[in-house]
């Protein structure tokens, strides 16, 4: 609307409200696909879920705890997206955040991460297989994955509030905000490399006790594992050389301004497929209580003798021993 004639035409005053948004809604252009790509993932989980659980309810007699978490993971990965791709929505509808989703999202998403590697160090250390959770190994676990969580935590609701925030906070405030969230980001990166170091450590040691024992089926499922462990860590790798290696060129494949949420949405599909083997690996089934904690006997032949006494194990608690007793076959 414009008035060409400034000279002799007349003064238009226009009062009201009016809106600017996209074809698509009020949701800004660069996280229209992001909002979708939750939509699917989202799916992805639910689906997963369902044949999860339904599995554990057909052969709950056979649960063994291992599977209780990787399910609590799936579930919690569910609402992590839930609310994420809830909050989108919700912007892209009416123009307004739903902060209570925003931020219910970034902690699901810090508890999911957190319990996921939990799981996988657990089974690198040979729960679910060769001994419980009861060693004090299993405790100092524990205690980095909570340190883990917080720091996780602060990282993430400071990051989103010096770029939400951006018009209330000061210069000086949000770079001192993102200074912090630097920081933090090195300590998550320090912790997460001493997991990453303790998960081979402790699979190698793993695998070689159960080759001591003659354990085929163990050292089969920790073969698996060592090789998706593989796969995502050196998809990790050269995803992030590929970042760095664009950011740094002058025509860039992956233009933020455009398309920036690629950049995070490519770690949540590494999750889903470290999940989803995890998922295949130990799935419910008929007798596995059978194999949990429990030895192979021999099949070379001759009498055999049964006893239940201590064996050792990787992670053996030597100050309570009840807590890692399996039972044992030998020859006479």
């Amino acid at each position: 609307m414009a008035n060409c004639n400034n000279i002799i035409g007349r003064n238009l005053t226009v009062s009201g409200q009016y809106t600017w948004s996209s074809v698509h809604g009020y949701l800004p252009g660069n996280l229209l696909g992001q909002m979708y790509f939750f939509f699917l993932v989202f799916a992805c989980y639910v689906l997963l879920f369902a044949f999860y659980a339904c599995k554990m309810r057909k052969y709950r007699d056979a649960i063994i705890p291992i599977q209780k978490w990787v399910l609590a993971a799936i579930g919690i990965g569910v609402l992590e997206l839930f609310f994420k791709g809830g909050d989108l929505w919700v912007w892209n509808v009416d123009g307004d955040r739903f902060w209570f989703s925003l931020y219910t999202g970034l902690v699901m998403g810090v508890l999911k991460r957190a319990i996921s590697r939990y799981v996988v160090v657990m089974l690198c250390l040979g729960w679910g297989v060769a001994c419980n959770a009861s060693g004090s190994k299993f405790k100092v676990v524990v205690m980095l994955r909570v340190l883990n969580i917080g720091t996780s935590a602060v990282r993430d609701v400071m990051a989103v509030v010096a770029i939400t925030e951006n018009e209330i906070l000061s210069v000086n405030e949000e770079t001192e905000i993102l200074d912090i969230v630097t920081i933090l980001t090195f300590c998550m990166a320090a912790i997460d490399a001493i997991f990453y170091l303790w998960i081979f450590d402790a699979l190698n040691g793993t695998m070689q006790y159960l080759e001591s024992k003659k354990q085929a089926l163990g050292v089969t499922w920790h073969m698996r594992l060592r090789l998706i462990i593989f796969i995502s860590v050196f998809f990790t790798i050269m995803w992030t050389v590929f970042v760095i290696v664009d950011s740094y060129y002058d025509r860039r494949v992956v233009l933020k301004e455009e398309n920036g949420w690629v950049l995070s949405s490519v770690w949540e599909i590494n999750y889903v497929i470290l999940l989803l083997g995890l998922c295949c690996l130990w799935v419910p089934e008929p007798g596995a209580k059978e194999y949990a904690y429990t030895l192979e006997l021999s099949a070379l032949g001759g009498d055999l003798k049964f006893d239940t006494a201590i064996v050792d194990c990787p992670g053996k608690d030597h100050a309570n021993p009840e807590n890692v007793i399996a039972n044992r076959a030998f020859y006479t």
